[in-house]
């Protein structure tokens, strides 16, 4: 495990002791209505902290706005205006996201470390592909791993220079191995807390897949404090994915869910009652393996660990609790009768 310099974010400590769940606002930013409605939501889905553009002073609005709506920690995002910045940190924002080589003279740093630090606010130095300086591309040839690396510390030794070190940093790319490569090397090289993501990953199906693989392989590494997956989609299901990622690691509690995926053998409809069980666990909050299986052969047996479960038979099933059948049941009655047995349990 990393020995992780602790970064407080609101009531959120970044210190690798719990990896929090984050997700972004796409309401455009003068929907203030819009904005903080979205925030609520996020919040009810399990979001941890959330984080909003701020383009412009008048989406500094935004930010009392969501923080009376909300108690989450919240980001604001901050491109090139140093002076977003420190209006963002007078509105309350928890924590700003900027990469303070992109703001200006060392003048305009200080101001933003001096008033971060005046108030106790974290800064997100966030690094990608694309925010890569000039000279580290002629140096590297090409957004390496070690060119973004590079480009992270650069950042982190301007504030540094002013006695700033509250920093979470983040190094994101849209390459899955290049990202992992980064962080990797990220966490060799400094002690601060480490914002995980696959940056501009694609929509839910694509998105999904390059954010389990890109984040879990990295947690599993014991590396990485906060994470978000970046979908082209309603942010909900960013919190989704980033629950089933933490869940299939072991990071969070809750249900989980296990079926296998049917062959000749299967003579019920299991893609319908796996998919419908599915479901109906959303809403359950208990640290349970739940099993929908095709057959006996891979059902008491191969699925013994599991909590609860079921195993197909021709137009029927059984149930069973940790290997053991409890009962047979008929097709039509799968899913009720095996959400029954979960309520007791």
């Amino acid at each position: 495990m990393r020995n992780v310099k602790p970064v407080k974010v609101g009531d959120c400590v970044l210190d690798g002791k719990h990896i929090y769940i984050q997700s972004m606002l796409n309401v455009i930013a003068d929907d203030i209505e819009g904005n903080v409605k979205q925030a609520v939501e996020l919040e009810k889905a399990g979001c941890e902290i959330i984080r909003t553009a701020i383009p412009d002073m008048n989406a500094v609005k935004l930010i009392p706005a969501i923080k009376s709506a909300v108690k989450i920690p919240l980001v604001a995002d901050i491109h090139f205006d140093y002076r977003l910045a420190l209006a963002s940190a007078d509105a309350g924002a928890d924590k700003i996201r900027i990469n303070p080589g992109n703001i200006g003279d060392m003048d305009r740093v200080k101001q933003v470390a001096d008033k971060c630090r005046s108030k106790n606010i974290p800064i997100r130095i966030g690094v990608n592909s694309g925010s890569l300086e000039r000279e580290l591309l002629e140096k590297y040839g090409s957004p390496t791993p070690e060119a973004l690396v590079e480009s992270a510390l650069n950042h982190a030794r301007l504030l540094e220079r002013f006695d700033f070190d509250n920093i979470v940093i983040s190094i994101k790319s849209s390459d899955v191995s290049r990202m992992i490569k980064s962080y990797r090397l990220a966490s060799e090289k400094c002690n601060y807390p480490l914002h995980l993501g696959v940056t501009e990953a694609g929509t839910e199906r694509m998105g999904l897949i390059k954010s389990a693989i890109g984040i879990g392989s990295l947690l599993c590494d014991g590396i990485g404090e906060t994470i978000r997956v970046s979908l082209t989609d309603e942010p909900i299901k960013e919190i989704e994915s980033a629950k089933d990622i933490l869940k299939c690691i072991g990071k969070r509690g809750g249900v989980q869910f296990v079926s296998c995926p049917t062959c000749g053998r299967t003579k019920i409809n299991l893609v319908k009652v796996a998919n419908e069980v599915e479901n109906a666990l959303k809403d359950i909050d208990k640290d349970i393996k739940v099993a929908v299986m095709g057959c006996v052969v891979n059902g008491p047996g191969e699925a013994r660990e599991a909590d609860i479960g079921i195993a197909g038979g021709d137009g029927c099933a059984v149930i069973f609790k940790k290997g053991e059948v409890l009962r047979k049941i008929k097709e039509e009655d799968i899913v009720r009768e095996l959400l029954k047995e979960i309520s007791e349990l």
